[in-house]
């Protein structure tokens, strides 16, 4: 989530982020694994599983260096960072709410339970049967860095992820697009990485505060992206009957690879 960019009617620069309410949008979105985030988990930990390079030198970039991860806009959510967890020495955990940067240095010590439930269906696939206490895997390979979108370094990380944020920080889509360009932008070439956006969606209150949107669709993220990266598998995912909330139509996940092609 964010705070920083721009001073548009309805920008990101409009809205009380430091007051985002972390214990209540947690609560709500990920006390349990709902079926449409099941979905998108065991999307990405196959995608991830056979990328060869990281399948099968795990932890180590090409170059053999340690590999570096990037969740951008964690928010309250864990398991994008739990799901390149077996493929990284080093995880930054990039955060603009002081609200929410608190809640993670604290969650990723020890984390809550409720995870158990992301990391059993991660741990299906063989890269992750090696990472036997994933909770203290993620304390000491995880940093939480308070920063902005917009000042993330380029070509600085080896595996990222970015889930519901860029089209969540704004109601610009200026803005949206410069956010999702960033996101790839601070990947290193060819480096793999999956994204997440709520489809059609047109705003959302945390606690009793309101946050922007910008309505994308499949085709909308798929046009952002196709300079920018490779081999884009853009899949909807149906909410089904039971949506996280009012406001929008379903998910969207993006898998791919930084670079233009």
């Amino acid at each position: 989530m964010e705070l920083r960019h721009g001073q548009q009617q309805g920008g990101n620069a409009a809205y009380p982020w430091d007051d985002f309410d972390s214990v209540d949008y947690f609560r709500h979105n990920y006390r349990a694994l709902r079926h449409d985030d099941r979905q998108i988990l065991e999307a990405m930990r196959d995608f991830f599983s056979k990328v060869d390079r990281l399948a099968e030198a795990a932890g180590r970039a090409p170059d053999g260096r340690p590999a570096r991860g990037l969740d951008l806009g964690s928010g309250t959510n864990l398991y994008p960072a739990l799901a390149m967890l077996p493929f990284c020495a080093e995880l930054t955990l990039w955060e603009y709410s002081a609200r929410n940067t608190e809640w993670l240095r604290h969650e990723v010590q020890s984390y809550s339970k409720s995870w158990d439930k992301f990391w059993e269906r991660l741990a299906l696939s063989p890269p992750y049967h090696g990472t036997a206490d994933p909770r203290a895997a993620l304390a000491k390979r995880t940093q939480v860095h308070q920063g902005s979108v917009f000042d993330l370094p380029t070509a600085e990380w080896d595996i990222g992820t970015m889930f519901f944020v860029a089209e969540s920080l704004t109601s610009n889509r200026t803005e949206f697009e410069a956010a999702t360009h960033r996101f790839v932008d601070a990947l290193r070439p060819g480096s793999p990485f999956a994204a997440a956006f709520m489809e059609n969606s047109t705003g959302y209150k945390v606690g009793d505060q309101n946050f922007p949107a910008v309505a994308v669709t499949p085709e909308t993220v798929r046009s952002c992206l196709e300079n920018v990266s490779r081999n884009l598998d853009v899949q909807r995912i149906d909410s089904g009957n039971e949506p996280l909330r009012d406001g929008y139509s379903g998910m969207i996940l993006v898998l791919g690879t930084a670079g233009a092609g």
